[in-house]
């Protein structure tokens, strides 16, 4: 049996920055298929920046959540 997703007013500090970490891995995972859609070279490496950005930021994210990093523990 599935759990159900928590209600985001009843989320924990780590939790909401998992939820956000998981909306911006889709984002960075639409921005790398939109890479290989367009023919445009400067929207390619557009959506290049806009991924790594995005994945620099949920690496913060997860870093905070899972307390990887010693200024967050």
């Amino acid at each position: 049996m599935a759990t159900q997703p928590q209600p985001e007013a009843q989320m924990s500090g780590p939790q909401h920055a998992e939820h956000i970490a998981n909306m911006l891995r889709q984002a960075a995972q639409e921005s790398e298929a939109d890479i290989q859609r367009v023919n445009d070279p400067k929207a390619q490496a557009l959506f290049e920046t806009v991924r790594e950005v995005l994945l620099g930021t949920t690496k913060a994210l997860e870093d905070y959540a899972h307390k990887r990093e010693p200024v967050w523990q």
